[in-house]
């Protein structure tokens, strides 16, 4: 099958060499790098934790972009957009950031090794920021790769709410799940926050009560294609997976990692093509 070049969105908790807590970091890094080397077009959305160094890794406002509000449980939220460039390449990360989630000095949990109150809140705003993010550029993606649990709600909010918006009228969407994200949750508020009065809990049944296992499961259920990263994931996320007979499946390998990504999306966008 011959490549075309390709539009690919990578939306991910965390990443190299602005942010590495695990291994999500390190393929967020590599998977983006390969994609573009080969000709593709390639945009990048993170969290701007308030680890992340804005002087040292030369972040700045994206005036253009910023100004949006994220309405949560009818609070408005308002989503500030900063850019860097990756040192020794021609990628752009988009940070999205906000003072009230954001800027901490610890990423998830606390000093006590205890999950944010907010987490639910945290992950709905970024997942729905980034949307919005890329309806404001105006750039059609073909692909929408989310990697990492803060990401999960991508999945469904894409064929609930964004349904109808022309820039991702023909996306496909991927979801990475990955072997070490197996434990937590985000409270029982989760799901009825989530569905931001206009999705039906019918839709967002699948990821029950904000347990990270359930994020997965929702966020596969509602994907067009899985990667799963890592041999130990939760046996539920597992039972799940091995459900999927009818979506595409990749198991993440370094090895021709350019080849073997590309030649997945071709496998996605194949209705399309």
């Amino acid at each position: 099958m011959k490549n075309i070049r390709k539009k690919v969105l990578f939306v991910c908790s965390e990443m190299n060499p602005f942010l590495n807590t695990s291994n999500i970091s390190d393929i967020a890094r590599m998977v983006p790098q390969a994609i573009q080397d080969n000709n593709n077009e390639v945009r990048i959305m993170v969290p701007r934790f308030g680890v992340i160094n804005e002087r040292r890794n030369k972040l700045h406002e994206v005036v253009r972009l910023s100004g949006m509000n994220i309405s949560i449980d009818d609070n408005d939220n308002p989503l500030t957009i900063k850019v860097a460039s990756i040192p020794g390449t021609k990628m752009q990360v988009y940070f999205l950031d906000n003072e009230d989630y954001f800027h901490r000095k610890f990423v998830f949990t606390d000093e006590n090794d205890q999950y944010f109150t907010d987490n639910d809140e945290r992950t709905i705003f970024f997942c729905k920021g980034a949307l919005e993010t890329v309806k404001k550029l105006g750039w059609y993606p073909d692909i929408i790769h989310c990697q990492g649990w803060m990401t999960s709600l991508i999945p469904v909010y894409l064929k609930t709410l964004y349904k109808d918006e022309p820039v991702f009228r023909s996306a496909r969407v991927v979801y990475s799940v990955f072997s070490h994200e197996n434990h937590g949750d985000l409270g029982p508020d989760f799901r009825r926050k989530a569905s931001l009065n206009a999705i039906s809990d019918d839709d967002l049944h699948s990821y029950g009560a904000g347990e990270l296992s359930n994020l997965h499961i929702g966020a596969m259920k509602h994907a067009d294609a899985v990667v799963k990263c890592g041999e130990s994931l939760h046996p539920e996320v597992e039972k799940h997976l091995e459900k999927l007979c009818d979506k595409p499946l990749l198991l993440h390998e370094e090895e021709e990692l350019a080849n073997k990504y590309l030649n997945f999306y071709e496998s996605v966008m194949g209705s399309e093509n």
